[in-house]
């Protein structure tokens, strides 16, 4: 009787760390936001564009990892392009290729997540992007 109630014990243990490790390993809006935080300037009056903005632009490229990593950070993005008055769309767009990332979707509050996903060897400034 205990052999078997340790059993039930070990497979929910097991089960539960099957379901609950791949998403512990996502990014956060937090993570996204905070990194393209140092761009506000840029995307509000243009100019040159900050080293702090395209380096937090390449951290969040770089903590990037999977499919459903880029349709969160997507996500985060239009949530926080939606958040701040006087942005505008042009330096939005624009500012990967002036960072000089690769990024798979377009930063614009009319973009749908759900559809994009990277393609590698695309030039950010081609604006080509592939659906799903």
């Amino acid at each position: 009787m205990v052999g078997m109630m340790m059993m039930k014990a070990l497979c929910i243990i097991i089960a539960c760390n099957v379901m609950v490790v791949p998403y512990a390993e996502a990014i956060t809006c937090r993570e996204v936001v905070s990194k393209v935080l140092p761009c506000l300037g840029y995307l509000k009056s243009g100019g040159a564009v900050p080293l702090a903005c395209c380096s937090g632009v390449k951290g969040m490229n770089d903590i990037v990892k999977s499919s459903r990593d880029r349709k969160i950070a997507c996500s985060c993005l239009k949530i926080a392009y939606t958040s701040y008055s006087g942005l505008k769309a042009n330096n939005a767009l624009g500012l990967p290729g002036k960072c000089d990332v690769n990024v798979s979707y377009k930063i614009s509050p009319d973009t749908d997540c759900s559809k994009y996903v990277a393609v590698k060897g695309l030039s950010p400034t081609h604006g080509k992007i592939k659906k799903i």
